[in-house]
């Protein structure tokens, strides 16, 4: 792996090693932690869990999580397990691929599974092979999901963010084995379209599929500069750890 950096999340709570030019975890990563609705007690899987961004954001904030993460490239599964125990988020980090699983996930169940499933399935890949990996969609999104559903306990719940283009995908990949679909579009800035999506769902269930309010991420109608123009919402957050509790009801 390339030089590390060592990034900081959630106000600088969390201090995470990362690859200087390869893939790094950012806001998504962040916006992802803070939709899963765990509670202390439960247990959280996270696929494709990278250097460990989401999985350590989410049990920053809840405190007795039991916390696991796979991951197929093991450079970055030894950097999540390293900044686990850096920051003293205990976690158990399996490297292995979401299609094959290991012996000891596949034993598994779990009351939440949440990714953060490549966005991209065409186009130029990344000069870094670990870069590429994470952001080119080498096994399809319906895999993804599939393999979330299949280590969920009945009742349990899936959290996905993506790209709002794959939304169609995601829905009919979901169907007919999860319901009580919520998705929280997040928009760059009021009146723009949502480039992504926050999606959860419960397996097993049928309620009817709610679509919320667009969460804004950035205050100034544009980009004006460097500064940062977060949304209160937005920097509550990404800086302050907080849940992504949207106007309504939350993910529960």
């Amino acid at each position: 792996m390339t030089e590390l950096r060592e990034d900081g999340f959630l106000g600088g709570r969390l201090r995470i090693a990362q690859p200087a030019q390869g893939y790094r975890a950012g806001a998504d990563a962040v916006m992802l932690a803070a939709a899963c609705p765990a509670q202390a007690g439960e247990s959280v899987l996270e696929l494709g869990c990278g250097a460990g961004v989401a999985l350590l954001c989410l049990g920053a904030r809840v405190p007795g999580l039991r916390l696991f993460g796979l991951e197929l490239q093991e450079d970055y599964a030894a950097l999540a397990r390293r900044s686990a125990a850096a920051n003293g988020v205990a976690a158990e980090i399996l490297q292995g691929d979401l299609a094959r699983p290991p012996a000891a996930l596949r034993a598994l169940s779990f009351d939440h599974v949440i990714a953060n499933p490549p966005y991209f399935t065409a186009g130029t890949v990344a000069p870094d092979a670990g870069r590429g990996r994470a952001r080119h969609e080498d096994t399809p999104l319906e895999t993804w999901i599939a393999a979330g559903l299949r280590r969920l306990r009945t009742g349990g719940r899936l959290t996905l963010i993506q790209r709002a283009e794959r939304l169609g995908a995601i829905l009919s990949a979901l169907s007919p084995a999860a319901g009580a679909v919520t998705i929280l579009p997040v928009a760059a800035r009021e009146g723009r379209e949502a480039g992504r999506i926050i999606l959860s769902a419960r397996k097993g269930a049928r309620a009817p599929l709610r679509l919320l309010s667009p969460f804004v991420m950035h205050a100034n109608p544009s980009h004006s500069g460097d500064g940062e123009d977060l949304t209160v919402a937005a920097q509550a957050v990404l800086r302050e750890g907080a849940a992504l509790s949207p106007a309504g009801p939350d993910f529960r």
